[in-house]
C-alpha cells in the first residue's frame, strides 16, 4: 500500500485507456491475442512504477519543503530511498521483460524509453516546457502499444498519442497551479510560476483545444462511426466543465477536475473506441 502511494497507482488510469484504444485500432488489421494484451498491461505497470518512483525520489528534496507534498511517503520517513531505489530497478525490470515478451524491437526500445522516462523528473529544474515533455513522456503509451502489436510504425496512430501528449500537459498546467508560489520561491520553472496563473489556465485551455483536434482527426484517419465523434463531443463537455472548476482565484476544485474528470475522460474514451468498433464489425 505504501509504495501505491507514494507512485499514485490509480494515476496509472490516465494513460492506460489510451494504450488500450491502440489496442483496439490494431486489432483491425492484426489478430490480437490474450498474452499480448497481459504483457502490455505488465509493461504499462512496470513503466509508470518505476518513472514515479524514480520522480519521488529526484524531488524528495523539493516534496520534503513543500506543505503539499511534505506527506509523501519519502519525506514523511514511511519508506527509505534505499527500498525505493529497489522499488524503481524491479519496476524497470518487469518493464524490460514485459517488453521483451512483446518482441525484439519492443525490447531494445525498451531501455530509451526508460531513460526518457526519468529525465522527465529534472525537466522542471530548467524549462517551463516540463509540462508538455511529461505529456510527451506519457504519450508514448499508445504508440508503444502500436508497434508492441503490429511491428510497425503508423502516421494515424501519432493522432492519438499526440491527443494524450496535449491532454495530459494541460491538465498537468492546472495541477501546478497549486504550487505556484512554492515553485517561484524554490526557482522551479512551471508555466504557472512563470507566466502567472491566469496566463496558465489560458494556455491549458488551448492544449485541450489542440487535444480536441487531435481527437477529431483519429476520427478521419481510422475511418471511425458516429459512436466514436458522440464519444468525442462528451470529452469536449468535460474539458469544458473541467475549465470552469479551475479559476485564478479559486484553485479549490483543481483535484476534482484533476482526479475524477481526467479518469473520466480515459475511460470514456477507451469505451467509445472499443464501443465504434464493435459496431463497425457487426455493420
Amino acid at each position: 500500500m505504501t509504495y501505491g502511494r507514494m507512485i499514485k497507482f490509480s494515476h496509472t488510469f490516465f494513460a492506460l485507456p489510451f494504450a488500450l484504444s491502440a489496442v483496439v485500432l490494431a486489432s483491425r488489421e492484426h489478430t490480437i491475442t490474450f498474452m499480448d494484451i497481459f504483457w502490455i498491461l505488465i509493461a504499462m505497470i512496470g513503466a509508470r512504477s518505476a518513472a514515479m518512483g524514480f520522480n519521488r525520489i529526484a524531488d524528495v528534496r523539493f516534496d520534503a519543503k513543500n506543505p503539499r507534498t511534505s506527506q509523501r511517503a519519502i519525506p514523511a520517513g514511511k519508506l527509505s530511498k534505499a527500498s525505493a531505489r529497489l522499488f524503481v530497478v524491479l519496476s524497470s525490470g518487469l518493464f524490460i521483460f514485459a517488453s521483451a515478451m512483446l518482441g525484439r524491437l519492443c525490447f531494445y526500445f525498451s531501455f530509451p524509453v526508460l531513460a526518457i522516462l526519468f529525465s522527465y523528473s529534472f525537466s522542471k529544474r530548467f524549462t517551463w516546457l516540463c509540462h508538455l515533455y511529461l505529456g510527451f513522456t506519457i504519450s508514448l503509451a499508445p504508440l508503444g502499444a502500436w508497434i508492441a502489436l503490429t511491428n510497425t510504425f503508423s502516421w494515424p496512430i501519432v493522432f492519438l498519442s499526440l491527443a494524450l501528449m496535449t491532454y495530459i500537459a494541460g491538465f498537468d498546467i492546472l495541477y501546478a497551479c497549486q504550487d505556484t508560489d512554492f515553485d517561484k520561491k524554490e526557482g522551479l520553472f512551471s508555466i504557472p510560476a512563470i507566466l502567472g496563473i491566469k496566463k496558465a489556465l489560458v494556455i491549458s485551455s488551448v492544449l485541450h483545444f489542440f487535444a480536441l483536434c487531435f481527437f477529431c482527426l483519429i476520427h478521419i484517419t481510422f475511418n471511425m462511426n458516429l459512436t466514436y465523434l458522440l464519444t468525442v463531443i462528451i470529452i469536449g463537455l468535460l474539458l469544458f466543465v473541467e475549465h470552469l472548476l479551475v479559476k485564478p482565484g479559486d484553485l479549490s476544485n483543481v483535484n476534482i477536475a484533476f482526479f475524477h474528470i481526467n479518469s473520466a475522460i480515459s475511460i470514456i474514451l477507451f469505451v467509445g473506441i472499443l464501443t465504434d468498433e464493435l459496431i463497425r464489425r457487426m455493420t
